[in-house]
């Protein structure tokens, strides 16, 4: 399991911090892999807080919005297949709707058939 947190001390004050962690990390690339199979990672974000949230992920200096995921409910969003191919090396920012601050989180390593998970603590 991994952790990472919010970087900025800012976010920290602001109480957004990030829990991101791997499960079923399999791979469905080679040889076994379906005809026409397109690489699928997913991201769940429990959204504990009582503000809406925008979900980007992050990669080198490219950000995709993902969704919205409202106050108290959880919600799985796809990550785009071209931004696990090469590196998937990602970060996610969750932006509050209304809000000042969009901390992003730490880089994390998503692979083909990863769910990551994302948990934003009440404020």
């Amino acid at each position: 399991m991994r952790r990472a947190q919010y970087h900025t001390p800012l976010a920290l004050a602001a109480g957004l911090v990030a829990l991101l962690t791997l499960a079923g990390c399999k791979s469905t690339t080679g040889a076994g892999a379906p005809v026409g199979h397109r690489p699928e990672a997913f991201v769940r974000v429990e959204n504990r807080s009582m503000l809406d949230m925008t979900i980007y992920v992050v990669r080198g200096a490219e950000r995709r919005r993902l969704g919205l995921v409202n106050a108290l409910t959880t919600q799985l969003l796809t990550i785009p297949s071209v931004l696990i191919n090469g590196s998937g090396v990602l970060r996610f920012q969750a932006d509050p709707i209304g809000g000042s601050r969009a901390p992003v989180s730490e880089e994390i390593f998503v692979r083909d058939g990863d769910v990551v998970q994302l948990i934003i603590p009440p404020q």
